[in-house]
């Protein structure tokens, strides 16, 4: 395809798939659930985090973590005594186990002191929130805020991605398009203003990466943080003010046509 043809397919695509109707199956359904911006933010971060492998076990594991935190995943993370983690004994998702989930909430915890809300402990990092580049480094920086929070295990930085050392950041990436992107689609969440849908970075899958290099615009063969921003400057070259609601159109692509 030529690249105005690329543009007005994928325009098109996005506008197909971004819709309210696949939410009930994806993680993205538990934020949906709150209207308190608190309990939005941490539900949202625990969403993301463990969205990965078969959808029915993701939505089975988060399900089963909002019922150990009384449905109030804001009140419990902030209001929670060390006592009150044993609710977490036994929880497994893949390799996301009780210690992790633990840790995820004393981290979320110190993080909200500190900052208030999770987006302000994510902008803390952020030099130059309008410039595009510096998204690897707010994220690094938000992580090594993260593991820095008292009571997180070592081997919990897994599950918090650091664009430093070449994660493609993939769950990151997905949690900043929920709480950025607007929410007049119904689909994304627009809880957070202060960082704008421009700077944000494909969550780069096997889906998007493969529907990206077909198309012509992605060529690395690596799927690490180098290929999501050149996936990521090609969409913001087809879409400047909003480049990841294209994600829509390479996921469906990829995963609902096999295109």
């Amino acid at each position: 395809m030529a690249p105005e043809e690329v543009k007005e397919f994928l325009l098109e695509k996005a506008e197909r798939y971004e819709v309210p109707d696949f939410i009930p199956q994806d993680p993205l359904s538990i934020p949906h659930r709150f209207t308190d911006r608190r309990d939005v933010e941490v539900a949202s971060f625990f969403a993301a985090s463990l969205a990965w492998g078969n959808r029915v076990s993701i939505l089975k594991s988060l399900e089963s973590l909002m019922e150990r935190m009384d449905h109030a995943p804001g009140s419990f993370v902030m209001d929670h005594e060390e006592s009150d983690l044993k609710v977490f004994e036994g929880f497994v998702h893949r390799t996301f186990q009780e210690v992790d989930a633990k840790g995820f909430v004393q981290a979320l915890a110190g993080l909200l002191r500190t900052h208030g809300s999770l987006e302000q402990a994510m902008m803390s990092g952020w030099e130059t929130p309008e410039d595009p580049a510096c998204l690897a480094s707010a994220l690094t920086s938000f992580h090594r805020a993260f593991m820095a929070q008292e009571g997180v295990a070592p081997r919990t930085q897994k599950h918090v991605a650091n664009p430093a050392k070449g994660s493609a950041a993939k769950r990151l990436n997905m949690w900043l398009r929920w709480m950025v992107r607007p929410a007049n689609r119904g689909v994304d969440l627009g809880l957070w203003k202060g960082i704008s849908p421009s700077v944000l970075h494909i969550p780069l899958d096997v889906h998007t990466s493969n529907v990206g290099r077909k198309l012509g615009l992605l060529t690395r063969t690596a799927n690490d943080w180098k290929a999501v921003a050149e996936l990521t400057a090609s969409l913001r070259a087809i879409d400047p003010v909003d480049p990841v609601r294209l994600d829509f159109a390479l996921f469906g692509l990829g995963a609902i046509e096999g295109f």
